[in-house]
């Protein structure tokens, strides 16, 4: 004890602080409290009282043998509010490292558990008293149960990774030949321009892209932070409740039970049944049973069976946990699947545009070499032998940085920044939506899945159950007349519901109600019980001792507990679980009367109806049971007796369906989504409530087509399950792996299934299907961990938001694609043509950056931030065999493509006759004309099949706001920044002609989109690029 106490510098002393541990051990077992802080902190007492009495200068009472020290005590007997124990004298490694070795030794040195509970000044009980002052100083001297994260990338990391592009370094090196040889050529103050124009505009695209980068980096890393904020539930001041697991202190007791992650190390307190997996931290599969002989509970381990309370020992950065995770980020830079598909196609557009940049390249220096070009002046550029080394080498670096510069606005890289963009976007609205991302690519995915696999409790329904219903014997008895029952059944009827619960009831002073926590079936029960029927479970646990719990689980749907009272050697063992199932063990039932019945099959047929007729009203049906042993506690060890059991009684819980949710199915199928419920309740339940959502048609054959139970399911052959697999709606009582055989022979079928899924034995289902969606409130850590997608409110309704949202990310990664590739498409074809025709290129480098800032970042933000529209749900899923570019897409950007190239290539070659200017104006009208072509065709690329590309516009400022600030920038650029931009200044009909030439890509559109499309493969299948 007292090496807790005595904070030792290093860890050299710690065993010999341990060993002068063991006979004080010894006193503090034999005395009183108040006499065991007297003799720990004797001798600090005896120092500071001496030197106050030593420095009173009064006489001493002295004689050979010791000197006499009066040491004044409280009142009360105990010492002084100074002189009280402190945490600051606990060395938390002592405690990490006892925890983490598992060294029972040490545990054992300082007195056991309840030993080091009072070192910690708490309480097994009750915990802390949640004293704020108490939990700070418990976080100042302990630290914190967070980790130290590595540090995030900054600004400055985006912007070298996008210097890193070789198209960029390549422009970079061209932009620096050209300043210098623009000085040496012109002079510092006028040779500066051209490199330095194309050096200020590889700026603004790196800082533009960095910085939405940056953005999205900081968005994902917000989004891990509320994804790692789990719900933990301790007592506090003697009371239940949940906290974060960021305000976990030293000193807290924590209850654990299937399904949740340890939050920090610690001891075991008590429990039944429990164990946990250490795979994470040790690498070991094998689940560790975790009991008095073996107590300690790592950080980040996960409970796999039983339950019980754990008292924390150590946090944060003094866990293993804390110490691996802290040296580990979350992937942020995860490659989505879309993203690779559009990788792809990146590469391929890149090669075609470096195929043609190569041509111009060769092109423009053959004609160069060969005198074919002239300067502004008429003159011919290179005249072997008379033209300066200097000039050929600025003409040079000219040509290469217009063949560079063609490369870059030919590379879409634009387009997996409008998958990060998007993502992002809808990353962050979804999470208003009750929807929190853990994995990217379930955005994208979710727009094409085809059938969705949903739980009952919770997701259907509204998880607010209470009794309504109660049957003793073949009588029925009204929840609240616990008067008409007999005294010695209710008192075993009690018995079953207080003993055998992992939930509690918590009576508040001053307040009438009682707190109840537990699963919501269990709050039902405690509710009834304490409310209705007079259950006290405080003096029942006093009453009584528990001796062995077989908690309930997915597989046998039922859980038992014997007990017995203190004192006495008599066994009773209770079983509570599904009716049915209960029933079947039963071979005798008490009557209302107290009198027990012989269960005949007469009488098992009627309790059959009962039950059935309950189902049918949409209750959940839950019997009790009841056994008497009067033998030795060795009868009882390995599993509970499950047969020769009365049935007490069978109680009939409500949980009515959540409202709007048969509006959200309808909006499933009508999307072309398939809805299938799967419920561990029986047949007549789950059909009663698949009937009040509307997933079950009343005109079907719901027999033998729509509804089957799990094991039958489970016991078709491979090729029954696939034939029935299609007309199954709904599956009654089943189990966790009917739940994955279900979505792996969907899957096998070519669907794409979403799964929701709440328990830790949901696992492999989530994993297995294509989106994991687990419950935020209801589900357990692991089934979290092993989704994609948590569902904020566990409401139905939240996974037709999911659907939509998945709908709109792949809808506006094609509409981005569309307006890309059109720019792509007239970019490169006019400055081919243009090259070959006439040896110069209309659209300068700088220029080409701009049109390149335009498509790239802005058009992703502007096109890739579009909202969802109901419109999404009424057409069919894209399946896993739809091609990236549709024809329809196709058609659009083919159209738009081809009016621009014809409308720009026009102006190349006629342009000076037609408005009767110069070559310079003539390109600057060229340069202007083009940029407003793509404004515009950022209208038609919002609807990809809608006529009216204006529906909804109102409603996306930042869309309006990216197209204004373009417009500006251009009239900036034209105007204002002629030698930065190499253009001249237009006049009001110049401008006028180019905007009504660009406006004209609407009605175009318009008309376009009136020519049918048939067939839908086309180029960058899905199942090519899956290859």
């Amino acid at each position: 004890m007292s090496s807790l106490r005595l904070r030792i510098p290093s860890e050299a002393g710690t065993d010999a602080v341990l060993n002068r541990c063991n006979s004080l051990a010894k006193i503090v077992h034999r005395r009183r409290w108040r006499l065991a802080y007297t003799v720990i902190y004797f001798t600090r007492a005896l120092e500071s009282l001496s030197q106050q009495v030593l420095g009173r200068k009064t006489d001493l009472l002295r004689s050979l043998s010791y000197v006499a020290i009066d040491i004044n005590l409280g009142n009360d007997g105990n010492p002084r509010e100074g002189d009280r124990p402190s945490l600051r004298d606990v060395d938390p490694k002592i405690l990490s490292n006892m925890v983490r070795e598992k060294r029972l030794e040490s545990l054992a040195q300082l007195g056991g558990i309840k030993q080091l509970a009072s070192i910690l000044m708490t309480n097994p009980d009750n915990g802390l008293s949640g004293d704020e002052t108490d939990l700070m100083q418990r976080t100042d001297v302990f630290g914190a149960n967070k980790y130290n994260k590595p540090p995030a990338k900054n600004f400055l990391s985006f912007v070298l990774d996008a210097l890193k592009d070789m198209t960029i370094i390549i422009l970079i090196a061209c932009a620096v030949l050209s300043l210098v040889f623009g000085i040496k050529q012109h002079g510092l103050k006028e040779g500066w321009y051209d490199g330095g124009s194309i050096i200020i505009a590889i700026f603004l695209v790196v800082a533009v892209s960095a910085l939405s980068n940056y953005k999205q980096g900081r968005q994902f890393q917000k989004l891990s932070k509320v994804s790692s904020n789990i719900r933990v539930e301790v007592v506090r001041d003697g009371r239940r409740q949940p906290i974060s697991i960021f305000d976990v202190v030293v000193g807290d007791v924590v209850f654990l039970k299937v399904g949740d992650q340890v939050p920090a190390d610690g001891l075991f307190v008590d429990g039944h049944s429990l164990k946990v997996d250490e795979s994470s931290m040790t690498g070991e599969s094998d689940h560790v049973e975790i009991y008095s002989e073996n107590p300690f509970l790592l950080s980040g381990t996960k409970v796999i069976d039983g339950y019980g309370r754990m008292m924390v020992a150590s946090v944060g950065m003094n866990t293993a946990w804390g110490e691996m995770m802290s040296s580990v980020s979350r992937d942020l830079d995860e490659e989505t699947p879309l993203q690779a598909r559009l990788n792809k196609l990146t590469s391929f557009i890149g090669k075609v545009g470096l195929l043609v940049a190569v041509l111009v390249l060769l092109v423009l220096m053959i004609r160069y070499f060969t005198g074919h070009t002239q300067d502004e002046a008429g003159h011919r550029e290179f005249t072997s032998g008379n033209t300066k080394s200097g000039d050929v080498m600025d003409a040079v670096v000219r040509i290469v940085a217009a063949a560079v510069t063609i490369v870059v606005v030919a590379i879409p890289e634009g387009l997996p920044l409008a998958v990060t963009l998007t993502l992002a976007y809808s990353m962050k609205r979804m999470m208003g939506d009750n929807a929190m991302v853990r994995k990217l690519s379930a955005c994208e995915t979710m727009g094409s899945a085809t059938t969705i696999c949903t739980d009952k409790t919770g997701t259907l329904t509204v998880n607010q159950m209470r009794v309504t219903e109660f049957w003793m014997g073949k009588e029925h008895v009204s929840v609240d007349a616990s008067r008409k029952i007999a005294a010695s059944i209710l008192e075993i009827l009690l018995q079953g519901i207080g003993l055998n619960t992992t939930g509690t009831i918590h009576v508040r002073p001053l307040v009438s109600a009682p707190e109840i926590l537990g699963s919501p079936t269990e709050k039902a029960i405690l509710s009834w019980g304490a409310l209705e029927l007079g259950l006290m479970m405080d003096q029942l646990k006093q009453d009584w001792e528990i001796i062995q719990v077989e908690a309930f689980n997915s597989e046998k749907k039922r859980s038992g507990v014997a007990v017995r009272r203190r004192g006495e050697l008599v066994i009773h063992i209770h079983w509570k679980g599904a009716a049915e199932m209960i029933l079947a063990l039963c071979s005798d039932y008490y009557s209302q009367s107290g009198t027990v019945n012989v269960m005949n099959d007469e009488a098992r047929s009627e309790f059959g109806t009962i039950i059935k007729n309950m189902a049918d009203k949409s209750l959940r049906c839950i019997a009790f049971a009841y056994r008497k042993i009067n033998g030795s506690l060795a009868q009882v060890h390995g599993r509970l007796e499950e047969d020769g059991l009365t049935l007490l009684g069978i109680v009939g819980i409500k949980d009515p369906c959540r409202p709007g949710v048969r509006s959200a199915v309808a909006s499933c199928r009508n999307a072309g989504v398939n809805i299938k419920m799967i419920t561990g309740d029986n047949v007549h339940t789950a059909r009663a409530i698949a009937l009040e959502c509307g997933i079950l048609n009343p005109d079907k054959d719901l027999e033998h087509e729509a509804i089957v139970e799990g094991v039958q399911f489970r016991n078709y052959s491979p090729g029954q399950r696939m034939a029935a697999i299609e007309k199954i709606q709904v599956m009654a009582r089943s189990s966790p792996f009917d739940k994955l055989l279900m979505v792996q022979c969907l899957k096998q079928k070519g669907h794409v299934v979403a799964v929701t899924g709440d328990g830790t034995n949901d696992a492999p289902a989530l994993k297995e299907a294509d989106i994991g969606l687990s419950m935020g409130i209801q589900g357990t850590e692991v089934a979290k961990e092993s989704s994609d997608i948590v569902i904020l409110d566990d409401n139905f309704a939240s996974v037709v938001t999911i659907l939509r949202w998945g709908r709109c990310v792949y809808n506006n990664i094609q509409k981005f694609i569309q307006f890309q590739l059109t720019v792509n498409v007239a970019a490169l074809v006019i400055n081919f043509v243009a090259a070959i025709s006439s040896g110069d290129v209309p659209l300068t480098a700088v220029q080409l950056l701009w049109v390149n800032l335009i498509m790239d970042t802005l058009g992703a933000l502007a096109l890739a931030t579009e909202q969802p529209t109901n419109d999404l749900l009424l057409k069919p899923p894209v399946g896993r065999t739809e091609p990236l570019i549709n024809r329809v897409m196709w058609r659009n950007l083919t159209s738009q493509a081809l009016y621009q190239v014809i409308v720009l290539l026009t102006l190349q070659f006629k342009g000076s006759s037609i408005f009767g200017v110069d070559k310079k104006v003539k390109d600057t009208i060229i340069f202007n004309c083009f940029v407003l072509c793509q404004v515009f065709n950022e209208f038609n690329a919002r609807k990809l099949e809608d006529k009216n590309v204006f529906k909804g516009i109102h409603r996306n400022k930042l869309f309006l706001g990216i197209v204004s600030m373009t417009i500006i920038l251009q009239v900036v650029m034209v105007e204002f920044l002629k030698r930065f931009a190499n253009t001249e200044r237009l006049d009001w009909g110049q401008w006028g002609a180019c905007i009504g030439l660009a406006a004209l890509s609407w009605p175009i559109g318009w008309l376009v989109k009136c020519i049918p499309v048939s067939g839908k493969n086309f180029f960058f299948s899905r199942g090519e690029d899956a290859s």
